[in-house]
């Protein structure tokens, strides 16, 4: 039968995040040591790091080199690409994402940061908050993450000095107040040391906080999906057409919000038909309830015609039809923006031609101002457009739900993804 496999889910157990920071302020060796401390690495990985410490002629491991896989970064000692990395401790699972500091790869730290639930800013202790420091946590406020830890690195550069933790978190706080950001935290590190990375250390005894891998290990992330509004794109229709199961209609996907029981009334839009949820159907047998984000089938009451793209909803909410609207976009590609080209946006499940209109601004990401004169939006530009379809989507707002309020623009030519856009 046509039905997903059953995802025990908890919203505690799976944290993604990502590290940002200027050039040299030290992610991937917070990384590195996050996953050395935490017994994390495997002893092929860890001998195959002190041979090439050595090689470089560095007195110590260079835990950096545990994130910096493309040859390039390790030549250059910078961080290019997003490097994903994954750890477990008791308490919870991770994914980590290690973006570039670099402004021409702001779109890398754009889509490293589209699924995250936490950020790490590293500032360097030395240097204080700069111009990157700000893009960063601009990037983070503009793609919905709702926490943001303020990692003050090389603390053992100035003396563990708690006036100079002080002033950086005075600085920044007064920056962060203008952005949209819900909890900020901040913690004193010595990523090449360990200082209150894993362990609290001994030079650290001012500082009344936890350090970063607790702060990782207990944040509630409860709360970062959205459970009110239950959204549930169609991605395939499941008609087994076998003998026994000659009248089976199931309509698999995730649910991207929300929750569902079996019972519930529910809307299919954009028709509009109304019916009840019959089941929710796994392999291991049905369920009572699901919740975002586990996969499904729904097997309805009622023979409604219904297809890939369609969305699900329950009866009474009422999500946006848009054959019109606004969006902050980030340009990924090599080809600037052009508003006399036909696009595609891909939303959720579901795929429509689009036009795109010449930017209302452009944002300067280093000094956050914007740019009514922009014509156009080249690589790692970010700014707000209008877009138009010639057929309705179903859409949220990407402050009330980052699942139904994203999209992707497509190259109708190349079939390349060229933008991401968060619906206002």
């Amino acid at each position: 039968m046509c039905a997903p496999e059953r995802i025990e889910f908890s919203h505690g157990e799976l944290l993604r995040f990502i590290t940002a920071g200027s050039v040299d302020d030290g992610k991937s060796t917070l990384i590195g040591r996050l996953l050395h401390d935490s017994k994390s690495i495997f002893e092929d990985q860890l001998t195959a790091v002190e041979r090439s410490s050595r090689r470089r002629g560095l007195p110590a491991l260079d835990l950096s080199l545990l994130t910096d896989g493309l040859q390039a970064e390790r030549e250059q000692g910078i961080t290019i690409d997003v490097a994903y990395r994954y750890f477990a401790t008791p308490r919870r699972k991770f994914i980590i994402a290690d973006t570039p500091g670099h402004e021409q790869y702001t779109r890398n730290m754009v889509t490293g940061a589209s699924t995250a639930n936490l950020a790490i800013i590293l500032v360097d202790a030395r240097r204080g908050v700069l111009t990157q420091s700000r893009r960063h946590a601009y990037l983070a406020s503009l793609v919905g993450i709702p926490h943001l830890v303020v990692a003050v690195n090389k603390m053992d550069l100035v003396g563990y000095s708690q006036e100079v933790f002080d002033r950086i978190r005075a600085e920044f706080g007064a920056f962060a107040q203008g952005l949209d950001l819900r909890n900020v935290i901040y913690v004193p590190i010595s990523a090449l040391h360990g200082d209150m990375v894993v362990e609290r250390g001994d030079n650290l005894p001012w500082y009344p906080g936890s350090p970063l891998l607790e702060i990782l290990e207990t944040i509630e992330i409860d709360h970062d999906i959205n459970l009110d509004d239950f959204r549930f794109p169609v991605q395939w229709v499941c008609r087994p057409g076998t003998p026994e199961h000659h009248d089976f209609r199931g309509y698999m996907g995730r649910i991207e919000s929300g929750s569902i029981r079996a019972g519930d009334q529910v809307t299919v839009l954009p028709s509009g038909r109304s019916t009840r949820v019959a089941e929710i159907a796994t392999h291991d047998g049905p369920l009572g309830e699901a919740f975002a984000p586990q996969s499904v089938t729904l097997l309805l009451q009622d023979h409604i015609d219904i297809s890939r793209g369609d969305m699900i909803v329950k009866g009474g909410d009422s999500p946006r039809f848009a054959r019109e609207f606004a969006a902050m976009v980030c340009w990924l590609s090599e080809q600037p923006l052009d508003p006399r080209r036909k696009y595609l946006v891909k939303h959720t499940t579901r795929t429509v031609k689009a036009i795109l209109s010449q930017p209302g601004f452009r944002v300067d990401i280093n000094t956050l101002a914007r740019d009514t004169g922009a014509q156009t939006l080249g690589m790692n530009d970010i700014g707000e457009l209008r877009v138009r379809v010639p057929q309705p989507l179903v859409v949220d707002r990407y402050a009330d739900n980052r699942a139904t309020g994203s999209f992707i623009v497509i190259d109708e030519t190349s079939n390349n993804t060229v933008a991401a856009g968060m619906i206002l």
